[in-house]
């Protein structure tokens, strides 16, 4: 597929919106501007469900613009997440949901420290489900084998902390500070006990005026930051506890993730756009009605060169729970 192709598809995704994040699987906000958090989609004939999470960001260097990996020794940095989110079954086939991250920094330099916190960029978003997944079980002919398919817009809104606030240091914000809209397309195909998951978003921010940065007034222009492009592929497998139903499911999962480079008054700014690769895994518990849920989540950024430019490299950890209403 060349470049233009690519292109296309990614466009079209946008203009047909999805659903990018799975029942299972946790994606948090990065450091160093962290946003909307955790997203959701109501399972089958469940009205509504409330999510809690908390996600642990571990700072562990960075790649730099040529994607060659930095330790920083003498630097510890952590950044604490708890996402509270609640989703709503509008029709049969559509649904909706809002997450709103409360986010804690921790830095430590080697001559200082600091502390902040406050509310995060908030996600809102709306899901279509476009077809479902005939087969569980058993394939018996062609057609079982297509994935179940959802679709459908969110948007993020920067009620965070960012760089254009009150604040003096880039670690010590909890929002990017701009309008997000993502188009995303999730496929989940289940054959008991194994379950795949591919996930796609491409999403494009708004463009805003600017007059401050860090707490000094700067003179006034337009900033926009770069399309946003994400996939990730996860295998599952689900476990049976005893005769009563309940399950276990473990998930190995790898992700890829791309900005492009900003604008300011239209001209590019080639020090903005960055590129990280992770892999993780999750373990989730079911009861045997599926209406409570519980999981433990890792995120890795792998310390090598060439995963990654211009980005943190981190390791996230998530504990979440949530409760569906039928």
């Amino acid at each position: 597929m060349n470049e233009h192709s690519l292109s296309f598809w990614l466009c079209a995704a946008l203009l047909v919106g999805a659903a990018l994040f799975t029942p299972l699987t946790a994606f948090a906000g990065s450091c160093c501007g962290g946003g909307g958090g955790v997203n959701l989609v109501l399972p089958k004939f469940y009205e509504s469900m409330i999510d809690l999470s908390v996600d642990i960001e571990q700072y562990n260097g960075l790649w730099n613009n040529d994607g060659k990996y930095i330790d920083q020794p003498g630097y510890h940095l952590w950044q604490y997440r708890m996402n509270v989110g609640y989703a709503q079954r509008l029709t049969s086939r559509w649904q909706a949901s809002v997450t709103v991250p409360y986010v804690w920094n921790y830095n430590g330099y080697p001559n200082k420290t600091s502390r902040s916190d406050g509310i995060g960029d908030m996600t809102l978003s709306f899901w279509y489900e476009a077809r479902e997944d005939r087969s569980a079980w058993k394939i018996r002919s062609p057609g079982d084998l297509i994935p179940a398919v959802t679709i459908g817009p969110s948007l993020i809104i920067p009620t965070g902390i960012s760089p254009y606030d009150g604040v003096s240091d880039s670690t010590d914000v909890t929002g990017r500070g701009f309008y997000r809209l993502d188009g995303n397309i999730l496929l989940d195909k289940t054959i008991h006990p194994w379950s795949a998951t591919l996930a796609m978003s491409y999403g494009t921010y708004l463009e805003r005026p600017v007059n401050q940065e860090y707490s000094k007034f700067v003179e006034p222009y337009h900033k926009k930051l770069g399309d946003r492009t994400s996939a990730s592929l996860s295998l599952s497998y689900i476990y049976y506890l005893g005769s009563g139903g309940d399950t276990l499911t473990g998930t190995a999962s790898c992700s890829y993730l791309n900005e492009e480079n900003g604008t300011i008054d239209g001209r590019q700014d080639a020090t903005s756009g960055f590129r990280k690769e992770t892999v993780g895994g999750a373990i989730a518990y079911s009861s045997t009605d599926h209406d409570w849920s519980f999981r433990v989540s890792w995120s890795h950024a792998v310390r090598h060169d060439g995963w990654g430019d211009n980005f943190p490299t981190t390791d996230i950890y998530t504990l979440g729970v949530r409760y569906g209403f039928r």
